[in-house]
């Protein structure tokens, strides 16, 4: 993975065009926000929404917020959400594209979700009877939680009593996507909301609209979607954000390899040292038991001898 960093990197850096499809990938900043994050495709944010929600909430119409939320204390950092938007009863829906696995990413979510919360209190010593408005965060995950069941690809979480299931809050919700678990084919789709999983983890690489997204709100998506539509300005910013993304990649799957092989290495310098103080086998022997050089059994034998 090394290999494919230095040749992304290589060929940009000689103008040599990346390899774009046909549509964007919505998993980019620019492509999520181009399709979900402006005024004129509203409805389909709405639409996306209202078949995560499946009933339990309609949302009839949304107002963008600003991006950047400052935290509960001036000394937090500001929250960047990808996008944040206000339902007709003043509930606040965060929307999170999260790309790569990143560390205390629950708590993170928990945190800054929370923080709406808080930020609803009045400012200074008014009196108020704490009827907070709903919050919501949607995360669109490019990676797997740990210890994920194969196949299970969507988390609705809420605050509930353990013993009966019932929900003792619900005003703070979370819905988690995990879109390496979605892996049906275009051929077992059924439902709108298995459409825009499908489109959300495919989009990037389909060529022409499939027959099962011959819809009218679809049909809107992949026309605004199309990268052959968008102004010169937008489309090397897209270039820039789609390199971004292929970079990550290639960075985490090397950082992945690298861990598993000193994971390996580690694993099997343990095992020789086993084999040199409880069993007593020559350094040929371990050598052709372990498929490693002979040197190298003789550097773990010295460094035992050393302690």
């Amino acid at each position: 993975m090394v290999s494919v960093l230095f040749l992304i990197m290589k060929n940009t850096q000689k103008g040599i065009p990346l390899p774009i499809g046909r549509y964007m990938d919505l998993l980019t900043d620019f492509g999520f926000k181009k399709v979900f994050g402006t005024e004129p495709n509203k409805d389909l944010l709405i639409a996306f929404l209202n078949e995560l929600f499946k009933g339990r909430k309609v949302i009839r119409d949304l107002v963008y917020n600003p991006q950047e939320k400052g935290g509960p204390v001036k000394e937090y950092r500001k929250a960047i959400f990808d996008l944040t938007c206000t339902g007709t009863d003043g509930e606040t829906f965060i929307i999170e594209v999260q790309r790569a696995h990143q560390k205390c990413f629950t708590d993170r979510a928990l945190f800054y979700t929370a923080s709406k919360l808080y930020a609803q209190g009045p400012k200074g010593k008014k009196a108020w009877d704490f009827n907070l408005k709903e919050v919501y965060l949607i995360a669109v995950m490019d990676f797997n939680f740990d210890n994920t069941l194969p196949g299970n690809y969507i988390h609705r979480v809420r605050l509930a009593a353990e013993e009966t299931g019932y929900t003792f809050y619900n005003k703070l919700g979370f819905i988690f996507l995990e879109l390496p678990n979605f892996n049906l084919k275009e051929s077992d789709i059924k439902t709108d909301l298995e459409r825009w999983l499908y489109v959300l983890r495919n989009m990037g690489n389909l060529r022409q609209i499939p027959v099962t997204l011959y819809k009218k709100t679809f049909q809107k998506l992949f026309r605004i979607a199309e990268v052959a539509n968008l102004k010169k300005e937008d489309y090397m910013l897209y270039e820039k954000d789609l390199l971004n993304k292929w970079t990550e990649y290639a960075v985490l799957k090397s950082a992945e390899e690298k861990g598993m092989e000193r994971g390996l290495e580690k694993a099997k310098t343990e095992y020789i040292r086993n084999l040199i103080t409880k069993l007593n086998f020559t350094d040929a022997q371990i050598a052709d038991v372990t498929e490693v050089s002979i040197d190298f059994v003789k550097k773990i034998r010295s460094a035992l001898k050393k302690k």
